[in-house]
């Protein structure tokens, strides 16, 4: 069976499509790094967290559970973390709701699966393959897994004998949920565990004499996926038990193709494909559910080979594969509300219901594992199963026997835990708040499975491993394990997580961008990748594409092919089928890694030498391309994030700026959609109540035919391709060769676009490519001609940085000659406007936009859309050398114009409920109602007529906090940002009874005109909610801005986690949320509680203000001699010193002290001797320990360039020893 990938992903020549897994020649992978036993403490430290939150005390001990993944609940109850750092939710099921997953994560050489579970049932409530098209149990929303699970999901049944009594039990049915008001007296005790790589559940039943604990993990480090399923029954009675029981999956969905539309829309029809075919017909242990065919309605039929495999058996016999029962019948007979298991109310044994007829066909079935044990007092049974998938059904006899080796599920569990711990340890921190320490690894868990873990491919010898990826060519740098955020709340993104090694799926640009951003920062290897990458996707007309995908390699010279299969396959001396392979593999287009094992394997190519020493030869041979694709619209925000790449890159290496900026050469991405002129989208339309007309701008972006046809000059027909390495790419009309930039020269050009597309006023930058900023549930702001102020306090940041860099370096611009035009043009009609005379009259501005000022913006907009339209298709390839001095002076003057427009927007100011306008805060939005038109004779798509606008009027909004969060960025003195801060906690942004800050004060009033975020209650979502990734940027810039004092009021305050009570948050204090229910919300018991997990931009925020924390600002910097220094200046308050028991945890000795882990290797201590807070000083001294473990000691605050860049290398440099 051929799966294919996502069309953006079939970029492989030759290999359009990638088959799924085979399960044959597994491999342990014993040197994949992220596999390693960890030789660090687990997440929270070395001693069990007892943190109290109230409740009884518990008295009886059950027996400890022997499961493998749990221990004794005697001590339990009230605690937020058991001895393994897991948190704890106890009586879980009666709990609030919430939604969870596993990360997805199988190591480098294993293939992932998807997983979500909530807290209701037995907890996981779907998962599958590659995405929620492929799923082994039906992906639900939320609101309908909370509901489902119990019954559908994973169910337990016991037909119990103690004595001559006899009864059916269900653990953890919803029936025995325990009431939080009413009378549990009788009902069982049931926990959840949530460790970083596993879910358990645990039930305690006093009246049956059973305990069960379930536990859940994904597969790692092998050649196919699985969810493993371990549970463990306890007797706690006093007598024997005898028991049949019937484990699994009541209801489990086929392979064959993408089902997630057909199953919820034509489920019924849908059966008709279902079937079951076993790997072994007699004994039934091995059923492979699928489809006969995929399912369509075309002349072309695909044969369904791959399918849906399970598999279980005893923890003490596990060479005896257990029978499935998977005729849904046998297990609930005619109840298809699956509430009663009424087939096991009948006479039939258990080897009745197995050896009796079962039928899969043509119906959605069941996986229920079957086993009849008598089990003492005292002593528990454990069931292994397995649910995942094969490529066909041949491989699953090879599967059954890998899984069945003695303590395979064990070790396998042991080998998950240590892959997360393996991953977290490059931000190890031992402060005195354990919380915290877990906090950290949690965060940069979370930020890499939405931006991506960077991995250095291509160490091929000593002499790499001491270098970065821009100092040798050899290295490249490969994120795995990212994924677009979708899940069982954010269900309207649809995730992919390729089921290959490598694994890795795209990625929406502002959310890889944000969660990237200190890539370098904790590995310094990595250097400027991510800023060449992310500066290449800026197009001609100054936007980005939507999605971002991972790299692509190639390899375009048949030798290098060659030389690699020989020295991979042995051909070197015997030229073999394997060495032809894996050359014309090679060659034949490009691929990712993941992608190419699979094709190895599906053609069976034999590599003679380990994968990763493959794989790291291919790297460095191979080039590399950024990969990406348009999606819908443009947004207005994604350039914002290209200031942190760049002073993340300066906080590590600020001797290579120049460099970077000038000596480089960058492509311009091309997408095959285009933003209308004013004069095409600027449409006039009936107001809601049909009483007046309005003008709105609406489908601001189009399909561009010509630009498609310009792509299919790099068609290449034995693919049936577009060749990413061309058809991507802008090119220029004089040799169609592609066009080249420097990045310092890209930056100009985005800084210029942005420049003109400022608002009428010259306030905002307009959002006139069809999509709003950051906050994109504002997508209403664009139809109302808005603009945005947080893109405009990111201009004169990037305005002022280009002008830093030329000024400093005293070279000049070479850019396209089509933008020399454009600067020009948007130089004279600022002469002009100052020719003008026109003054603003601060005190008294008028919301009619002043004639003067429309023209300017005017002419500014016209030159900018005849700029577009001039390099719509291609530059010419003629180029213009900008002297240092025009350059100067242009952005000098626009730089003031900026300010200028800043000043204005002060002024107006916002205006809301609650809100008279006098805050002094900035604004974040305007809106821009065209008061005056003419009709241009064209027509919307709609047939509506469109204008051009002859006059303007500004329009005000309530407060967001972005607003101030983004002007922060451009104060540059601590007084005036204690300003801001005081003037924001005044306002409605402050939610006093939580102590945090909402993404928006109270919008009522406004027009739904706004957007979606007008639809949602107060308090939810977007309207007035606190979004943790808003606020969590609002705590960094506090932190930056050097109000210490202040930050860690609000960090511990409980506005950030881990000092949230865990009471109202209602789930993990390891794991952000990407909204919190405000004090607006109409619902009270909704206050404070945490919604759609983990994925959130907040992950990126907290390790910006973790490396401000321990680090500093500036790490390395250049001295008055130019000379490389290193330098630590944390903000870490006393009480992180000091243990969270409320002691030191040194009391009798003379100084305190943190430790991290610094670049991943490099292990740092802050000593603090004076015992008081350390805001933003060096240290008075360092020791140096090195590698070949001499010392060396230094005074003063900064390291000499003698050492400096030894540790900027890693390598030479064990430990660091900061005394304060």
């Amino acid at each position: 069976n051929m799966s294919p990938l996502p069309s953006s992903y079939q970029t492989e020549g030759g290999y359009s499509a990638i088959p799924n897994g085979q399960a044959n020649n597994y491999d342990n992978s014993q040197n994949n790094p992220f596999t390693k036993k960890a030789s660090i403490m687990a997440i929270g430290g070395v001693v069990a967290l007892c943190v109290f939150v109230g409740g009884p005390v518990y008295h009886n001990a059950h027996a400890p559970v022997t499961g493998l993944a749990s221990t004794s609940t005697e001590d339990l109850r009230g605690k937020l973390f058991d001895s393994m750092n897991r948190y704890i939710l106890e009586d879980y099921d009666s709990k609030p709701t919430f939604a969870n997953f596993l990360p997805g994560v199988a190591g480098l050489y294993g293939k992932p699966m998807w997983s979500f579970y909530v807290n209701r049932g037995q907890g996981f409530s779907s998962f599958g393959s590659e995405s929620k098209d492929y799923p082994i149990m039906e992906f639900n929303s939320a609101n309908k897994a909370y509901i489902s699970t119990p019954y559908r999901g994973f169910r337990t049944f016991i037909r119990a004998k103690r004595g001559v009594e006899d009864e059916i039990i269900e653990p953890f049915s919803a029936v025995n949920t325990r009431n939080p008001d009413g009378d549990n007296e009788g009902l069982p005790k049931r926990f959840m565990f949530v460790g970083t790589n596993e879910m358990e559940i645990l039930e305690e039943d006093e009246k049956t004499g059973l305990d069960t604990s379930v536990t859940y993990f994904l597969l790692p480090n092998e050649d196919f996926g699985s969810v493993i399923r371990r549970t463990t029954i306890t007797n706690t009675g006093s007598s024997p038990i005898e028991m049949e029981i019937f484990d699994g999956l009541a209801k489990i969905e086929p392979a064959g193709g993408p089902l997630d539309f057909m199953l919820k829309n034509m489920g019924r029809t849908l059966e008709g494909w279902m079937g079951i075919e076993h790997a072994d017909k007699e004994k039934k242990t091995m059923p492979f559910y699928k489809l006969s065919t995929q399912p369509s309605d075309s002349a072309s039929v695909k044969v369904q080979d791959a399918g849906h495999f399970v598999l279980a058996y005893m923890d003490d016999a596990p060479h005896d594969l257990l029978p499935i029962v998977y005729d849904s019948k046998s297990i609930f007979g005619r109840d298809t509300s699956l509430t009663t298991p009424w087939g096991l109310g009948t006479s039939k044994t258990l080897d009745d219901i197995v050896n009796s007829p079962q039928y899969g066909a043509a119906t959605t079935s069941s996986a229920f594992a079957a086993v009849t044990r008598t089990v003492p007092p005292g002593e528990s049974i454990t069931i292994n199963s397995f649910y995942g998938k094969a490529g066909k059904i041949t491989d699953v006899p090879t599967i059954a026997r890998i899984i069945r080796g003695k303590n395979w599920v064990p070790v396998k569990l042991e080998v998950a835990r240590d892959l997360m711990e393996d991953i977290t340890s490059v931000v190890t921190t031992e402060t005195g708040n354990h919380l915290f320490n877990g906090v950290v690894k949690q965060m940069y868990m979370d930020n890499g499975l939405r931006g991506g873990i960077p991995y250095i491919l291509g160490d091929v010898d000593d002499d790499t491993k001491m270098k970065n990826v821009d100092e040798d060519p050899r290295l490249k740098v490969f994120h795995v394990f990212s994924r677009i955020h979708g899940d069982l709340e954010r269900d309207y993104n649809a995730f992919h997580i390729s089921p290959l090694y490598f694994s890795q799926g795209p990625g929406n640009y502002r959310d890889v961008a944000q969660n990237r951003r200190n890539d370098v920062v904790l590995q310094p290897r990595v250097a400027s990748f991510d800023i060449k990458m992310f500066l290449s996707y800026i197009q001609a007309d100054g936007y980005e594409p939507l999605t971002v995908e991972a790299v692509a390699f190639y390899l375009d010279e048949p030798e290098k092919c060659l030389e690699i299969a020989e020295i991979a396959t042995g051909g070197s001396e015997n030229v073999n089928a394997s060495t032809t392979s894996l050359k014309n593999i090679l060659c034949g287009g490009t691929f990712r890694p993941g992608q190419l094992f699979q094709l190895i394997e599906e053609l069976g190519v034999n590599l003679i030498i380990p994968k990763e020493k493959f794989i790291n030869l291919v790297a460095s041979k191979a080039e590399y391309t950024p990969m990406g694709v348009y999606g819908s619209g443009y947004w207005s925000d994604h350039w914002d994030y290209y200031m942190d790449f760049i002073n993340g890159y300066l906080m590590i290496y600020p001797d290579g700026e120049e460099s970077l900026m000038y000596d480089n050469k960058l492509r311009y991405f091309y997408s095959t959609a285009t933003v209308k002129p004013r004069s095409r989208k600027y449409v006039l339309t009936p107001t809601y109540d049909y009483k007046s007309k309005h003008v709105q701008q609406l489908d601001a972006t189009e399909w561009d035919d010509e630009k498609v046809q310009q792509k299919t000059k790099f068609f290449d027909p034995n693919t049936g391709l577009f060749d990413p390495l061309q058809a991507d790419w802008q090119h220029q009309m004089s040799d169609q060769a592609e066009f080249y930039s420097s990045p310092i020269a890209k930056l100009f050009l985005l800084a210029t676009t942005k420049y003109t597309m400022r608002d009428a006023y010259g306030m905002g930058i307009e959002y006139e490519g069809g999509r709003p900023g950051w906050n994109d549930a504002m997508n209403g702001l664009v139809g109302m001609v808005g603009s945005g102020m947080p893109e405009t306090y990111e201009l004169l940041v990037l305005l002022k940085y280009i002008l830093k860099v030329v000024s400093t370096y005293q070279r000049p611009l070479t850019v396209p000659a089509e933008l020399k035009v454009l600067v020009d043009t948007a130089n004279q009609a600022l002469a002009d406007l100052v020719g003008s005379n026109y003054t603003d009259i601060f005190g008294s501005l008028d919301m009619d936009v002043p004639p003067e000022l429309f023209k300017y913006w005017d002419t500014c907009a016209t030159a900018r859309e005849k700029y577009r339209a001039d390099v719509r298709l291609a530059f010419s390839g003629d180029t213009v050398d900008l002297s240092v001095v025009y350059v100067v002076t242009t952005l000098s003057n626009w730089i003031a114009q900026v300010e200028l427009g800043i000043q204005r927007a002060l002024e107006f100011g916002t205006l809301g409920d609650g809100d008279d306008g006098t805050s002094g805060v900035s604004p974040c939005y305007f809106s821009y109602d065209v008061t005056g038109w003419k009709e241009n004779g064209g027509h919307s798509s709609q047939g509506l007529p469109t204008v051009d606008a002859t006059s303007m009027m500004v329009g005000t909004f309530p407060l967001f906090l972005e607003g101030p969060v983004r002007y922060l960025k451009t104060v540059d003195n601590v007084s005036d940002s204690l300003a801001v801060y005081n003037k924001v906690k005044g306002t409605g942004l402050r939610d006093e009874s939580l102590k945090m800050y909402t993404l928006s004060a109270s919008l009522v009033g406004q027009s739904i005109d706004m957007g979606r975020m007008m639809a949602f209650s107060p308090g939810w979502l977007e309207n007035q909610s606190v979004f943790t990734h808003m606020s969590y940027k609002y705590y960094l810039q506090l932190i930056r801005a050097g109000l210490y004092e202040e930050f860690f009021s609000e960090m511990k305050g409980g506005g950030m986690l881990p000092f949230m009570d865990p009471v109202r948050y209602g789930r993990s204090l390891m794991e952000c949320s990407s909204f919190i229910a405000s004090s607006a919300f109409v619902d009270p018991t909704m206050h404070g509680r945490g919604f759609l997990a983990r994925l959130s931009g907040s992950t990126a925020e907290f390790l910006s203000m973790y490396i401000l924390m321990m680090m500093g600002p500036n790490l390395f910097f250049l001295n008055e001699n130019g000379e490389l220094n290193f330098q630590l200046k944390p903000a870490i308050p006393l009480w992180l010193f000091e243990s969270d028991e409320g002691e030191s945890e040194n009391e009798d000795s003379e100084e305190l002290s943190i430790t991290f882990k610094m670049f991943g290797e490099i292990q740092v201590t802050l000593h603090n001797t004076d015992k008081v807070d350390l805001f933003g000083v060096p240290p008075k001294s360092y020791k140096l320990t090195l590698s070949d473990g001499r010392s060396v000691e230094q005074e003063g605050g900064a390291i000499s360039s003698k050492y400096a860049d030894s540790i900027r290398r890693i390598i030479p440099v064990k430990s660091i020893d900061a005394y304060f």
